[in-house]
């Protein structure tokens, strides 16, 4: 980059190697950052530093994003009012709503067993085993093919 300068005839700096007249407070800056590759400082790269038997928040993502995804089941069963079955569901499963939970219920009801919600093995584990706490019979199974 060149940076030396002569006086123009309007009295302000020129670069003898740019040609026009160019301000130097424009100059400048334009020699601190540099136009060209690696120009400028940078600053020190952050490294996320976990600590053991904790997971960084991408490894999550990352995991989340490879691991097949798991049905929870839903096994009739002839001990559970079909009320405290809509209730259990309701409150194990994020985001079930009343419509959703009696509809599992029926299905669960007349046909033996029902999808309860399809998602990561770890989630499905999870859900299963509250299901199972709270006196519901509920199994888990590999999502083959489709969501």
């Amino acid at each position: 980059m060149c940076v030396k300068l002569k006086l123009c005839k309007t009295g302000e700096k020129r670069s003898l190697c740019r040609g026009p007249c160019i301000n130097r407070g424009i100059l400048t800056a334009i020699s601190t950052t540099g136009p060209s590759k690696g120009g400028g400082i940078l600053e020190k790269p952050f490294i996320e530093r976990t600590t053991p038997g904790r997971e960084s928040e991408f490894d999550l993502r990352k995991s989340r994003k490879i691991t097949p995804p798991y049905r929870v089941m839903l096994h009739n069963d002839n001990y559970n009012k079909r009320e405290y079955v809509v209730q259990v569901l309701m409150k194990v499963i994020p985001g079930m709503t009343l419509d959703n939970a009696v509809n599992i219920m029926q299905e669960a009801h007349y046909n033996g067993l029902a999808v309860v919600i399809i998602c990561a093995r770890a989630d499905a584990e999870e859900h299963c085993m509250q299901l199972r706490g709270n006196g519901l019979l509920s199994s888990i199974e590999p999502a083959s093919g489709c969501c």
